[in-house]
Order: C-alpha cells, then sequence, then structure tokens
C-alpha cells in the first residue's frame, strides 16, 4: 500500500507533458551556402540568396501555383549582358556615382550581406530581417547600409505575396542619382514575356505593354503568360504608398522584365541620420485577373502590417 500510494504522489506531482506547438504551414528553412527556402506544405516558392560570391543578393525561384518558376536568372537573349537581372533584385544605377546595377564596366559597386538579424515564422507567413552594406568600386567603403525585410505570405489557390521591406542609412551624405534603374527589377520567365512568349504587360492605368507602360506612373504592373501549356501565370509588382515617389515610374519591357523607379524625377540625398523607407510587393498568382481584382490585391499589400521582431 505504501509503494502504491508513493506511486500516486510521483505521478501527481509530475508535470503534464508540454503541448506540441502547432507546425507552421509556411517555413523559412536556412541552407547550406548563404540560401534560406521559403516552403510551403514542405514545397520550396521561394529561395533567398545572399553568399558571399554574389554581387547582390536576390530571390530565385518564385513558383506559381502551376509549380514552376515565374522568374528567370537572365536574359534570354543576352544572358551575359544581362547577367545583373537576378530574378526578383534589388539594386541602383548610381549611389555617390558607382554602379550597383550592372555587372560590368567601370565603378561597379557590390552589395555585400552582413548578417541575417532574424528568422521568422508566423503560420501563414515567413521572414527573414538581412543587413547589407553597399561596398563602393574599390571595394573598401560602405556608401548605405541597408536592413531588409524579404517577408512571404500565403494566399488562396496557392498564390502567394511577397513583401521587400527595405530600409537605407548612411554615415556620410549620400547621393542615389537621377535614374529609371533601381531600386526593384523583376526578370520574368522566357515564356511570359512579351516578345518570347506570349505575355501581356498591364497597368493600374489601363495601358498594355510596353509602348504604353514604359516609364509611365502606376500603383502596379502584371507581367502575366503561360507558364506550362495549360497554365497561364503571373507576377505583378506594387509600390507602396508611402515610397517617396508613389505611385513609382515603372521601367518595363516587352523582352520580359519590369522594375519600378525610386529616382526617376530627380536625384535623392540621404543624409546621415535621416533613412530612407521604401517597400514593394511582388503578388505570385495563376491566371491573368481582372484590373479589379489587381487593385484589390494592391490595397491589401498597401494596408499590410508587418510585425516587428523581439530583441532577444
Amino acid at each position: 500500500m505504501r509503494s502504491l500510494a508513493l506511486l500516486m504522489l510521483i505521478l501527481t506531482a509530475a508535470p503534464a507533458a508540454a503541448q506540441p506547438k502547432p507546425v507552421p504551414r509556411l517555413q523559412a528553412v536556412p541552407l547550406p551556402h548563404q540560401q534560406v527556402a521559403f516552403e510551403r506544405d514542405g514545397e520550396e516558392i521561394a529561395r533567398l540568396h545572399f553568399g558571399p560570391e554574389l554581387r547582390r543578393p536576390f530571390v530565385f525561384p518564385l513558383i506559381g501555383p502551376s509549380g514552376r518558376s515565374l522568374t528567370r536568372m537572365g536574359h534570354p537573349q543576352d544572358p551575359e549582358g544581362h547577367s545583373h537581372h537576378n530574378s526578383v533584385w534589388i539594386s541602383h544605377h548610381l549611389v555617390q556615382g558607382v554602379d550597383f546595377w550592372g555587372d560590368r564596366g567601370k565603378s561597379i559597386g557590390r552589395i555585400v550581406h552582413q548578417r541575417i538579424e532574424k528568422i521568422g515564422d508566423e503560420g501563414d507567413t515567413s521572414w527573414v530581417i538581412s543587413h547589407n552594406a553597399w561596398i563602393d568600386d574599390a571595394g573598401k567603403k560602405p556608401l548605405l547600409f541597408e536592413r531588409r525585410r524579404t517577408h512571404v505570405q500565403l494566399l488562396d489557390k496557392n498564390e502567394w505575396l511577397l513583401v521587400l521591406d527595405l530600409h537605407f542609412e548612411a554615415k556620410e551624405e549620400v547621393t542615389l542619382g537621377k535614374t529609371p534603374f533601381g531600386m526593384i527589377g523583376v526578370r520574368m520567365a522566357k515564356t511570359i514575356g512579351v516578345h518570347d512568349g506570349g505575355g501581356t504587360i498591364r497597368n493600374s492605368q489601363g495601358q498594355v505593354n510596353e509602348k504604353g507602360v514604359f516609364w509611365k506612373r502606376a500603383k502596379w504592373v502584371d507581367y502575366s503568360g503561360p507558364i506550362t501549356t495549360k497554365a497561364v501565370e503571373g507576377v505583378t509588382l506594387f509600390d507602396h504608398p508611402d515610397n517617396p515617389e508613389h505611385p513609382s515610374a515603372f521601367h518595363v519591357r516587352d523582352d520580359g522584365w519590369m522594375g519600378a523607379s525610386a529616382t526617376f524625377d530627380a536625384a535623392r540625398v540621404i543624409a546621415p541620420g535621416q533613412a530612407l523607407h521604401l517597400r514593394y510587393g511582388l503578388y505570385v498568382h495563376a491566371g491573368q485577373p481582372e484590373a479589379a481584382r489587381l487593385d484589390q490585391s494592391w490595397s491589401y499589400f498597401a494596408g499590410l502590417k508587418l510585425s516587428e521582431p523581439k530583441k532577444n
């Protein structure tokens, strides 16, 4: 009896087994060679690349609902001359006179990854916060310090949203030169391009293809086209209403790329203590949505609040 009583005492005093936490449907999974994969139900839909050998960090692929990437690396007709077209990338043609856009020529800078601040999974959203230094053409002096949040949010029907949230600071005054090239570029898959595939470009103003959309201001630009023999899919590039030049001018070509300019009208100075904040969204979708639906999606993006991670 004493043994039974002692056993009952031990069992009642033992702490209850901890309940397992729910497994997030979306997870940001660190990989070798300084990469992070975003996996939905164990299947990769995007990957952040930031290795030391790269000229700039980028996101590739962007997997659409059909299971194929809607973006590519490089121009289908000129892979060497457009080697800087890295799927989805952040860069700028002129930062204090240094070219961070191209890969060749004089005064070419490099955007160098410094550290990962945090990786987070929140059920249907995952994110990576990273820090980058924009190093001059001599490879020595950092001109800009960037804190970037690469944020993925799942939507219905295997669609999803990529948000790039950018915060720039400088220790010395830096000028971002007047240019249509930068801050964001998107190189579409070959079959989605107007020239090389069967794609169509549209913007929030109702204009169509390069002739109508090139260097026009808009809330969004959509590039959609065939990605399989049976499926049409696309990517809509969103400009956030808080961006300084909103609605931004979009640099868009029938040859399969699009970008939004942060300094289309004039140069912009980043002084010490005066940060520049930019936010862009990429809506990965099925079909070729009606303009009204893309307007609704842009409004959702414009009102999206990104949680700030807790300090360790």
